[in-house]
């Protein structure tokens, strides 16, 4: 396979799932801002804006006003955003016309029309009583692409690299959305454990797609150790950062047997396997969730920089 024809897939999934996360992260933003009076909610926007890395950009534009509209709009659609929903999905839309002879049709009559609804939605500012439609939407375009893949793309190396590209996104993503209720949401010691806390950790689970499955395994008890448990450690759950590492090794290696060739990519990826395997909970907790997360997301960026150096000029 071209080089650029796997970076294509690898950066169209990315996007894909970027945006799907994107539109997770606003979600868990909304769900947590509800709960807050109207100059604590703020901070939930304001936290939500640090969590995507759009801080500066978006103090540019409006200084310290952390508004819920300015935030969503801003994240959504600001043409001054080059990293806004909207043109994030118009990177997948670009990836995808550049891959189209190694995608299925379905793959991209999904993308194409999920371009075309976003387009409807994000024309004019969304009010807060469509943003749920709109966040709806995104997800929806994700699972929609995901699904079309699934089902009908053959299982060579364009495959393996577009789920590369997928778990590499979904892990720093999650690992962002739980980042925003541990360390920038919790406002001090004295609410752990309070009815605030548990409400903001039902929050994150849903923005995930948890609840349910969480509420299953643990008799609808909501509880913080368990729920860091559950979204870490939990490889049964397509959304822990466990899955997401278990999805991408696999994946690495499926390129590896393909290529005959392992490359660093592969020798990082056992590293941070094994780092995973033998965490604990206790561990997670005497070094910190934050500290956690923050090594998780070195570690996975360096294996997303290492695939695109293995692979970039295979021909």
């Amino acid at each position: 396979m071209l080089g650029r024809t796997a970076n294509g897939l690898f950066w169209m999934f990315r996007y894909l799932e970027r945006a799907e996360n994107t539109a997770r992260l606003l979600d868990a933003g909304l769900r947590m801002a509800l709960t807050r009076d109207h100059t604590k909610a703020k901070e939930e926007w304001r936290s939500v804006i640090v969590t995507s890395g759009q801080k500066v950009a978006f103090e540019a534009k409006f200084e310290d006003d952390y508004s819920g509209p300015n935030v969503w709009n801003f994240i959504l659609r600001d043409k001054e955003n080059s990293a806004n929903v909207l043109s994030t999905f118009e990177q997948v839309r670009t990836n995808a016309r550049l891959v189209r002879n190694v995608i299925s049709s379905e793959v991209w009559e999904a993308v194409n029309t999920s371009w075309m609804q976003l387009q409807d939605d994000l024309k004019r500012p969304v009010a807060q009583g469509n943003l749920g439609k709109v966040v709806g939407d995104v997800r929806r375009a994700g699972m929609q692409v995901h699904g079309a893949m699934a089902g009908s793309m053959l299982r060579d190396a364009g495959f393996h690299f577009a789920r590369a590209g997928t778990f590499v996104e979904r892990g720093d993503s999650i690992a962002r959305i739980l980042d925003i209720k541990y360390y920038l949401l919790l406002p001090s010691l004295s609410y752990v454990g309070s009815s605030l806390d548990t409400g903001q950790w039902d929050n994150v689970l849903r923005s995930v797609s948890g609840d349910r499955a969480y509420r299953w395994l643990n008799a609808g008890e909501i509880d913080a150790r368990g729920i860091v448990e559950f979204l870490v450690l939990d490889d049964r759950f397509p959304r822990s950062l466990a899955f997401c590492h278990s999805a991408l090794r696999d994946n690495l290696a499926a390129l590896a047997r393909l290529h005959h060739n392992e490359g660093l990519c592969n020798e990082l990826m056992r590293d941070a396997d094994t780092e995973m395997s033998a965490t604990t909970i206790d561990d997670i907790f005497d070094t910190g969730l934050h500290q956690f997360l923050i090594d998780f997301s070195n570690r996975n960026n360096a294996i997303a920089a290492a695939i695109a150096e293995d692979y970039r000029f295979i021909a």
